[in-house]
């Protein structure tokens, strides 16, 4: 059995959410068990609407990942955790 790397990273940018960023989050997580992402100045607006874009890329990107998938926000960071067992409704 190949052993996981603990985290992984990767950048949200201008281009914002695309498929092909889905598409590397996703071979990101054959290696790794956790990856975070950071969203950068230019992909989000200043204050309370720039926390409000990061939540909407987190449901963003757990919509796609499924139900195996969970994410903390911790300032303008998505922590992305997979899980064995579903853990979401």
């Amino acid at each position: 059995m190949q052993k996981l790397i603990k985290i992984g990273h990767i950048q949200i940018g201008k281009n914002k959410v695309t498929k092909n960023f889905l598409g590397t989050l996703d071979s990101l997580f054959k290696n790794h068990e956790s990856i975070h992402v950071r969203v950068l100045k230019n992909a989000r607006a200043d204050g309370q609407e720039g926390r409000d874009e990061v939540r909407k890329y987190a449901a963003e990107i757990l919509s796609h990942l499924g139900n195996h998938y969970t994410a903390n926000i911790i300032g303008f960071m998505i922590k992305v955790k997979k899980w064995r067992k579903p853990v979401r409704a």
